[in-house]
């Protein structure tokens, strides 16, 4: 009998750790990035564990490096206080030196801000999903909601109608 493999590791190499889901809902998304983080040991294992929370998280670029904020990060359960990290602390981004350029010129040009949309572990590695979006004003969100619900009931209406 041959051993199947775990659900929650897909066979590509990616593990979604943590999703912003709200940040589609506030932002509506133009391009997006994938971006290395700097962490400390302790806060690697808190990842892995999925102790994260993106929802508050947001990106800036500061003398041509990019850096995450607010992103909240538990402490490690079995590692001593002297030796865990300090959950809200600033992260900096690894991204190539032409795309922290290019960011520059939309976020300081533009107005967009920079969210991080996903954390996930590809190959060993936690990167993060940038997202490089637009506020939404009220009336765009109800457009959207009012879309979503239509597209619901369009397809109940399918799938009873079989």
């Amino acid at each position: 009998m041959a051993k199947q493999k775990k659900s929650s590791q897909p066979s590509d190499g990616f593990k979604i750790v943590a999703d912003n889901r709200q940040a589609r809902f506030q932002y509506s998304i133009i391009d997006t990035f994938e971006a290395g983080i700097v962490l400390e040991g302790t806060e690697v294992k808190a990842i892995r564990a999925g102790k994260v929370n993106l929802r508050d998280g947001f990106a800036l670029v500061r003398d041509e490096e990019l850096w995450l904020f607010n992103v909240h990060i538990s402490p490690h359960d079995t590692a001593s206080q002297h030796f865990n990290h300090e959950p809200r602390r600033n992260r900096k981004l690894l991204l190539h030196k032409r795309e922290i350029l290019k960011l520059i010129g939309k976020v300081e040009q533009d107005g967009l801000t920079l969210v991080p949309l996903k954390m996930y572990l590809k190959k060993g590695y936690v990167k993060v999903s940038l997202g490089l979006g637009k506020g939404k004003k009220l009336y765009d969100k109800r457009q959207d909601m009012k879309k979503k619900q239509d597209n619901r009931d369009m397809a109940r209406a399918l799938k009873n109608a079989d």
